[in-house]
């Protein structure tokens, strides 16, 4: 049980942790041999920190693989059909990176304002090779995470010390909806693992000021930005990291806000125009595409809204237990009043990211019904764990105590895992897939499809046709009916609108119970061409008024 004696190691002086120059040794060198700070005498066996490191990296990859070629009909289906449609429009329709364009716009073009396009714009290319899979687009994710865990393990490693940061990056890779998140064909993980790699390489350069760094951790952020704007709350640390002015007790000290040095002053205005410059154009020009063409909508939108004391309650009991799991919920709790060492003049970085994050979870209260906006959460939180736990093991006088407990920590946190990540794998979209499989053998390819699916686009993906979410008005999913002559009003005007197939599914078949006048219409004007304990699908006949 090596792997968790770091818990037991007598205090040693503490070392610089930040190295000035990384040499020959390449970044494992950097991350686990040369200069690691000694907390616990961590210092004297790095290979066997080396190994740790690496047997995490593997498993952690290892277990976003599992279902890598899973379609899109878990629980995030919706979200993960939106961005593969857009991915098979861009290899459908030559590329066109500045019009992603979705499938739910009936006979419009469909153009629409997203993030940065980046990912589903690889995935297209990467189809021109290897056809359209869905592991190609799930694996963007996994491929980010694995580059950044090491990252991960250097930040905390400056912040917290060695034992910490092994700690954090064990909760870090094995968190319920890291896990899920980090396989999904979806913008956050990309977007918060490059911010990860951007904070790192930050604080290396407030500490050196080499170019390197500056570059990378300027791109890094200004991707990251690009791929998903929310992970903006990543300024907070960054604010905090340059106004701490880390030094080196070996050269003169940089206070980046404070120091009057003219080359620091413009050092900082270069990197805040290279990572905000790019996405205040892109989001100006995704703005305008989103006010020209139909269905006018920009994703993310609406999100910015004040919910009640229970919502946020509801989002805080979410994502305390089945998101992170109470295990490292209560440790981050400890670790948030954890005393830190004086020496470490940016301890804080964490709690300003945390700050940031609640108060970004407040403003976008609506927008955070869904759990991956909790997303950056998980670094934090694993990070204070890291530190409450290094705090115990240095009070724990008997190794076999700290054994016994390190193995009850982590398997009562691996079970944790397994249970609340198991259920988000769960289909609960087949139905809809299977109605877009059947569409796709039974109608013409220029077939405009009106589909009762709750606002999820996994039918259209599947049937690789165009058409409506139903009811919907302006482009925008309406929900159900609130009565017979509602839903009778919106399938006609669809239907002059081009529409020419209906598709009712397992969700909304008790439409066709509910609504007997509807009921009626439809089987007055249009012909049932399939049928299942699924779904129905209709074909609308031409001459009905």
């Amino acid at each position: 049980m090596f792997r968790f004696r770091v818990l037991m190691m007598p205090k040693t002086p503490h070392l610089n942790p930040l190295p000035l120059a990384e040499g020959r040794g390449g970044l494992l060198r950097s991350i686990l041999l040369r200069r690691v700070p000694t907390p616990f005498g961590i210092a004297r066996r790095p290979y066997r920190v080396a190994k740790l490191v690496l047997a995490l990296w593997i498993l952690s990859v290892a277990a976003r693989l599992m279902f890598i070629d899973q379609p899109y009909v878990d629980h995030w289906s919706w979200r993960q059909s939106d961005v593969a449609g857009i991915a098979r429009n861009f290899y459908d329709g030559g590329f066109r990176f500045a019009y992603p364009q979705i499938d739910w716009a009936g006979n419009a073009t469909g153009y629409v304002g997203t993030e940065f396009p980046i990912l589903p714009f690889v995935a297209a290319i990467c189809y021109k090779f290897a056809g359209i899979h869905e592991w190609i687009g799930r694996s963007q994710a996994v491929i980010l995470f694995a580059v950044s865990l090491p990252f991960f393990f250097l930040l905390v490693r400056e912040i917290f010390g060695s034992t910490a940061a092994v700690w954090a990056t064990f909760f870090f890779s094995f968190t319920p909806l890291n896990i899920f998140a980090g396989r999904s064909f979806m913008p956050d993980v990309p977007s918060l693992s490059l911010a990860i790699i951007g904070l790192y390489f930050f604080l290396r350069w407030t500490h050196d000021q080499k170019w390197t760094p500056f570059f990378v951790a300027a791109i890094a952020i200004s991707l990251s930005i690009l791929i998903k704007v929310t992970t903006i709350v990543i300024a907070a640390p960054l604010v905090y990291l340059a106004a701490a002015g880390i030094g080196d007790p070996g050269r003169r000290e940089i206070k980046l806000v404070r120091n009057r040095d003219h080359r620091s002053r413009l050092q900082l205005l270069l990197f805040i125009a290279i990572t905000i410059v790019p996405s205040a154009i892109w989001y100006w020009h995704a703005y305008q595409i989103a006010q020209r063409f139909y269905p006018h909508h920009f994703f993310g939108a609406g999100g910015i809204r004040i919910e009640s004391f229970s919502w946020y309650w509801h989002i805080a009991w979410q994502t305390a237990v089945s998101s992170l799991t109470p295990v490292l919920a209560i440790m981050a709790l400890i670790g948030l009043f954890v005393p830190q060492s004086r020496d470490r003049k940016y301890s804080r970085l964490f709690h300003w990211w945390l700050v940031a994050v609640i108060l970004f979870i407040i403003a976008v209260g609506y927008g955070n019904r869904h759990r991956w906006y909790q997303l950056p959460m998980v670094p934090i939180t694993a990070g204070f764990a890291g530190a409450a736990c290094a705090f115990f093991g240095s009070k724990i006088p008997s190794r076999p105590a700290a054994i016994i407990l390190s193995i009850l920590l982590v398997s009562s946190f691996a079970i944790l895992s397994y249970v609340y990540v198991r259920p988000l794998y769960e289909s609960s979209a087949a139905q809809l897939r299977n109605a877009g499989l059947a569409l796709n053998k039974i109608t013409p390819s220029d077939a405009l499809i009106v589909a009762a699916d709750m606002g999820d686009p996994t039918i259209f993906y599947y049937s690789q046709r165009k058409g409506w979410h139903f009811l919907e008005e302006d482009g925008i999913y309406q929900g159900t009916p609130s009565d017979s002559q509602d839903a009778i009003v919106d399938l006609e005007k669809l239907r002059r609108g081009g529409a020419t197939h209906v598709v009712f599914t397992r969700n909304t078949l008790w439409w066709l119970d509910y609504y007997p006048e509807f009921a009626q219409h439809l089987a007055q004007s249009a012909t049932l061409m399939a049928a299942s304990t699924e779904f129905k699908i209709y074909k609308l006949d031409a001459g009905t008024k």
